[in-house]
């Protein structure tokens, strides 16, 4: 079994994803496994607020290059978690 902090690995800090706080839309890095119910269950748990939605993306890794010898990073996973309008906010997402 796993825990919530297994499927969450760690939040995405980039423009677009600190846009989407705004909106109530937080951004994590998930265990490529996971699917919408685990990342749900595992929010809700660890920052105590109400999920709406979970969307989803496999992030494929990109080809990178180190002289002649060419190789791949690895590919993960990313969730876009909305939460209800009655949640409190995320606190770690709100000092940035």
């Amino acid at each position: 079994m796993k825990t919530p902090y297994d499927v969450i690995i760690k939040p995405v800090i980039s423009e677009r994803s600190m846009e989407d706080v705004q909106n109530r839309k937080y951004t994590f890095k998930v265990a490529t496994d996971a699917n919408k119910t685990q990342v749900k269950l595992a929010v809700e748990e660890i920052f105590d607020v109400e999920v709406a939605k979970v969307n989803i993306m496999n992030v494929s890794g990109k080809l990178k290059r180190m002289g002649r010898n060419v190789g791949r990073t690895s590919s993960s996973k990313k969730a876009i978690v909305t939460l209800t309008e009655k949640s409190k906010e995320i606190e770690f997402f709100q000092g940035l």
